[in-house]
């Protein structure tokens, strides 16, 4: 395992840990960060800290890496078994997704999700599908 996918392995038992502080502190100050739940992007260690407070707040996402790859950009790019539950328990998706990450000086620059749909998007179509 390279050093790269040392750092995003334990980026990710951060995550599911939901220690916050630990993963802001893997972050360059100025870090333009995806936003899963509602599209577009973040920016900055504190708008990253407030859009997951305000998402745990409401589900509890899980994420297990399955692969790691370098791609022609030297972008790390992780391959993710994603399950996003509410705070009962209550599966609301379940998917595979692909999540970008860009390290400059050892710290992550850019975060990009590579999947079309939103957290709240996949959240919705889990919803229609169950009420049929």
């Amino acid at each position: 395992m390279s050093s790269n996918q040392q750092f995003l392995q334990i980026l990710y038992e951060a995550f599911n840990k939901r220690k916050i502080e630990t993963i802001i502190s893997f972050m360059r100050p100025d870090v333009k960060w995806a936003n899963g739940v509602e599209g577009g992007f973040v920016y900055g260690r504190d708008a990253v800290r407030d859009y997951w407070t305000n998402q745990f707040k409401s589900i509890q996402p899980q994420l297990e890496t399955l692969k790691f790859e370098t791609d022609e950009n030297n972008r790390n790019v992780v391959t993710v078994h994603q399950i996003i539950r509410d705070l009962q328990g209550n599966l609301l998706a379940d998917t595979t997704v692909q999540q970008i990450f860009t390290i400059e000086d050892e710290l992550i620059s850019l975060y990009e999700i590579d999947e079309t749909e939103t957290i709240q998007e996949m959240i919705q179509k889990t919803k229609t599908a169950n009420e049929q």
